[in-house]
């Protein structure tokens, strides 16, 4: 989730150098925190220097996670300061690199959107659809925008439902319906003399205004904490009572598997796994002034690797590798 606070409210080039700082200091997690600092510099107005930033993630030495977030939060970047050409260049990369993640599809689809290029918005939405959900039972929480983003751009087209619309419309829990929301002939409403027109204009505000908090109170996913198996085994060696809380490696990798699970049953979205090692617990114990013995540290230690942007989704895209680290496909593991 990219910060949207008013640069009235905030001082974006500050939180910036901040983040910038917290990176040195967590290079583990530079990624992450690079890409919130580049986007408080987009909202201070300094593109320039987000450019940089974009840049320097995809010059450094070690190897990104999400290499087409960053080329797509670049090229969206570069569109909005006159880099149009540059950015054209890097949209259609992405786009035949085909990645497995959600957002780069979601970002340049929208830029495309943001600059009237609503057909190739409508294709670019489409290409990730299909990519991502197809014959996927339950489209994940992160593929959500993608509906909906397609949904809107193709009500701005005029175009027919289709079965990926009908989808959204199911997704979609606001008490307005899409069609209304993505109406565009709402424009026109907010100059009318009606005032049912305006009424009704503001219900539809109210609406969206609900669904984006809904989404700002989850910045990083419901994250569960996973042990690889020579990690666990440092731990348990470490601090021999925890092994109450981990009986077994195999024990371990399918009590996660069956919370998160049971999240999903309950309608909890955004849930991801964090995975965790002993030096780093030791030095969040450290700093919390705990003892890593305490199994009440373990929670506290999951969430705060899902807010320096540790977490991977769950559950992984269709034909993913499973995220216990066996190599296999989930479907055909931990997803079976």
């Amino acid at each position: 989730m990219r910060p949207d606070t008013p640069a009235e409210n905030v001082d974006h080039t500050a939180e910036a150098a901040r983040l910038e700082r917290t990176a040195g200091l967590y290079p583990e997690d530079s990624e992450a925190l690079l890409l919130r600092a580049a986007a408080h510099l987009e909202l201070a107005g300094d593109r320039p220097a987000a450019t940089a930033l974009y840049d320097r993630l995809l010059s450094s030495q070690q190897s990104l996670e999400n290499p087409h977030l960053v080329r797509a939060l670049k090229a969206s970047n570069l569109w909005e300061y006159g880099h149009e050409a540059e950015a054209r260049a890097i949209i259609t990369g992405i786009r035949a690199a085909a990645p497995r993640d959600p957002a780069p599809w979601v970002i340049v689809a929208e830029a495309l959107e943001s600059h009237d290029e609503l057909e190739a918005a409508q294709e670019t939405f489409t290409e990730g659809v299909r990519l991502l959900l197809t014959d996927v039972p339950e489209p994940p929480y992160s593929t959500h925008p993608l509906l909906f983003g397609r949904h809107r751009v193709r009500r701005m087209l005029g175009a027919a439902h289709d079965d990926w619309d009908a989808l959204a419309d199911t997704l979609h829990s606001s008490p307005v319906s899409l069609d209304e929301l993505h109406d565009p002939k709402r424009v026109w409403s907010l100059g009318s003399d009606n005032p049912a027109e305006l009424a009704a204009e503001i219900s539809r505000l109210r609406a969206e205004l609900g669904t984006y908090r809904e989404a700002l109170s989850r910045p990083f996913p419901v994250a569960v904490l996973h042990w690889p198996a020579a990690e666990l085994t440092e731990l348990l060696a470490a601090y021999p009572s925890l092994s109450e809380e981990y009986p077994s490696h195999a024990g371990h990798l399918a009590t996660i598997e069956a919370s998160l699970r049971e999240l999903a049953a309950s309608g909890t979205p955004n849930l991801g796994i964090v995975t965790g090692t002993v030096p780093s617990y030791e030095a969040f114990a450290a700093s919390e002034g705990a003892s890593p013995a305490d199994p009440s540290l373990l929670p506290q230690y999951a969430t705060t690797l899902a807010a320096r942007g540790r977490a991977t989704a769950w559950p992984p895209q269709k034909g993913a590798a499973c995220w216990c680290g066996s190599g296999r496909a989930y479907g055909e593991c931990h997803g079976a």
